[in-house]
């Protein structure tokens, strides 16, 4: 990240001292405002399926201040319509390429519901309104960028392209698609979070490098025909044709992916595609702590484009508005999430002194009420490395830190981020610092000094804390790379009994998932009568959402688990899906027919009736002759007393 390296930057640098008015402090959205800095035409077009939002936790708004202050002038495509040439032919014809992605969300998860029914709004779109952008947007956007400029380059990124980089299990479609970037027809993916990247790209297509010799960068992916490859070493995964004949071979290929996601041993992957190889370059090295200071502390207006104020503006800044990201990477690696595939598992962290500069910024703000909502980023109490050996080694293959018990080398310390926080909420200005991004309850509960957690309770949750136990039995857990149920039910204790200590009422919000694989409608019954104990009341019940990239997904469309290529049980039918969403709201009336239901097929006909461990009161199935009979229907029982809240406990 040297500037002398750009050409530009005296150039780009003159610009900004230029500038003049709201709108020019944003990066420009139209032809007109480019004119207006003096370009005849952008050096980058960054095609976004969103609302153009500048604030760092928008990915848009990171590659594109980053290219901007390194001299590289940047426009902003923002939800293009698809449907005609004309929005795409707005800048005219970028001087290095296009930059394009899907948003901070893929665009199917932000269209559909695990049910695959369409949502009704959008939160990364101007008043909440949905059809804003395409369906597989990065493919359906490449595609048109290819078609009206052939012979300028097209770099996909962001989290849509970097999880559908290898063939993957479509949800939606309920098939395999190849690779995105045989889809897309673009010609290089940034994978990750795409930094690094887009700087060595931009320097290289600056420099006059044809985009199809781009072959060497950390952190792509890039497609070569098969009798132009150069055999080297590389670990190939089972083509796209062998994965979409065999579910064995899909579930080894996602290992290997899985496997080699590490900056420090990764190798590069193949994987076939007819007539061309998909080829994977080693994942780029994390920013340094000094590489991550400068990306959050560039020249963000940190709100939405003025032009979405009349529409409503863009709801998703009111979570992150008043936040702030101080780490990436979790190594906690949950199975069904899919930020270990695309951050990777190794945590990096901003300093101290940034971290702070930014909480002052946000006082500044004629908006701030003196409450910071969050300090934290995927997970939001890791503030360093795993374990000693991890910078050097890497992180294990095929093992989690965290579960099903935390790894005897796991390193434990929350003094840094607990100063962190002390120093924030000590600054003039800020009455409270709250923690809602969340806290991995079980890494907390290996560190023997409980001043954090003390810490934690009394200064830092805004009446409920949010944590994820996920399920309650050791079979589902286990298939969700979960630490076992004991260790919640202990932090569980330990928070109440703290909570009472400083005289305070707060509530835990567990978020538990209904139908992930490995779950039975025993299982199901289980997690209800684990609902039950703990007077939960959740109003949202997640099923789980198979989405690309993530080995739980592999697990739902093969039927293995990946790693040990054992079978997994994965409730498929939507009737069964059902059944299990409607015991984890076992009170709700609506929800009683299938209820009975479900308790009847998972032989817990005890759990009918007036019994102290009831869940439904109702008609008792009949019985095989010979078998105890169940409890009599009796009368309701009280209802809940007043004061209580819905979705938490004490």
């Amino acid at each position: 990240m040297n500037p002398g390296r750009f050409k530009q930057w005296e150039a780009a640098r003159q610009c900004k001292r230029e500038q003049k008015g709201r709108n020019m402090a944003f990066l420009p959205i139209t032809n007109k405002e480019m004119l207006e800095r003096g370009w005849d035409a952008p050096d980058f077009v960054l095609v976004t399926g969103d609302a153009y939002v500048d604030h760092p936790t928008f990915g848009t708004a990171i590659i594109s201040r980053l290219l901007e202050h390194y001299g590289y002038r940047v426009a902003i495509l923002s939800q293009p319509d698809w449907r005609t040439d004309r929005d795409f032919q707005r800048f005219g014809k970028p001087k290095l390429a296009f930059l394009v992605n899907a948003g901070n969300i893929d665009s199917m998860v932000a269209h559909y519901t695990v049910a695959r029914n369409r949502r009704k709004t959008d939160a990364y779109s101007p008043g909440n309104r949905p059809g804003l952008r395409p369906d597989r947007a990065v493919t359906v956007y490449s595609r048109k960028c290819k078609a009206i400029y052939p012979d300028v380059p097209v770099i996909i990124g962001g989290l849509e392209a970097s999880l559908r980089r290898f063939a993957h299990y479509d949800y939606w479609e309920d098939k395999i698609h190849p690779s995105v970037l045989v889809d897309s027809g673009a010609d290089l993916i940034s994978y990750g979070m795409g930094e690094k990247q887009a700087l060595e790209i931009a320097q290289r297509l600056l420099e006059g490098v044809p985009v199809s010799s781009i072959t060497d960068v950390r952190g792509t992916c890039y497609l070569v025909p098969t009798h132009e490859y150069r055999p080297g070493p590389a670990v190939e995964c089972p083509s796209y044709e062998q994965v979409c004949a065999d579910k064995r071979a899909y579930a080894l290929s996602c290992r290997k992916q899985q496997d080699e996601q590490d900056a420090v041993r990764g190798k590069r992957v193949i994987q076939r595609h007819g007539n061309q190889i998909l080829v994977q370059n080693p994942p780029m090295m994390p920013l340094s702590q000094k590489e991550l200071d400068e990306i959050y502390e560039l020249p963000y207006e940190r709100t939405y484009h003025p032009c979405y104020e009349s529409m409503g503006g863009v709801p998703a800044i009111q979570e992150v508005e008043f936040s702030i990201t101080h780490n990436r990477g979790c190594f906690g690696a949950c199975n069904f999430c899919s930020i270990a595939f695309h951050q990777g598992r190794a945590v990096t962290t901003r300093s101290e002194a940034s971290v702070l500069r930014e909480a002052k910024i946000l006082t500044q703000n004629p908006h701030f009420k003196g409450y910071i909502h969050d300090i934290g980023g995927p997970t939001a109490n890791f503030r360093g490395p795993s374990c000693k050996k991890q910078e050097k080694a890497g992180l294990c293959p095929g093992k989690k830190c965290l579960a099903p018990k935390a790894c005897p080398a796991l390193q434990v310390d929350h003094r840094e981020y607990l100063e962190l926080l002390r120093k924030v909420r000590a600054l003039p200005g800020v009455k409270k610092v709250f923690i809602r991004s969340g806290i991995r309850f079980d890494y907390l509960m290996e560190d023997p000094d409980d001043t954090f957690f003390r810490e934690l309770v009394q200064y830092h949750v805004s009446g409920q804390l949010k944590v994820a136990p996920e399920h309650c039995t050791a079979r589902v857990l286990d298939c969700m790379g979960k630490p076992h149920i004991e260790t919640y039910l202990a932090f569980q204790k330990r928070f109440f009994k703290l909570t009472k200590e400083i005289g305070k009422e707060q509530y835990l919000v567990p978020y538990l998932m209904s139908s992930h694989p490995g779950s039975t409608l025993k299982d199901a019954v289980e997690l209800a009568l684990f609902i039950k104990r703990n007077h939960l009341r959740p109003e949202q019940v997640q099923d789980f959402y198979p989405t690309p990239g993530t080995i739980s997904t592999c697990m739902f469309y093969t039927g293995l688990d990946p790693y040990t290529m054992k079978e997994v049980y994965v409730p498929r039918s939507s009737k069964e899906k059902a059944m299990q969403r409607a015991l984890m709201q076992y009170f709700i009336p609506k929800n009683k027919p299938l209820v009975l239901e479900a308790l009847k097929l998972a032989g817990r006909t005890d759990l009918i009736g007036r019994g102290e461990n009831c869940l439904v009161w109702g008609p008792v199935p009949e019985v095989p002759h010979g078998k105890k009979q169940e409890p009599k229907y009796g009368k309701r029982p009280p209802k809940r007393k007043s004061g209580s809240r819905r979705g938490a406990h004490r």
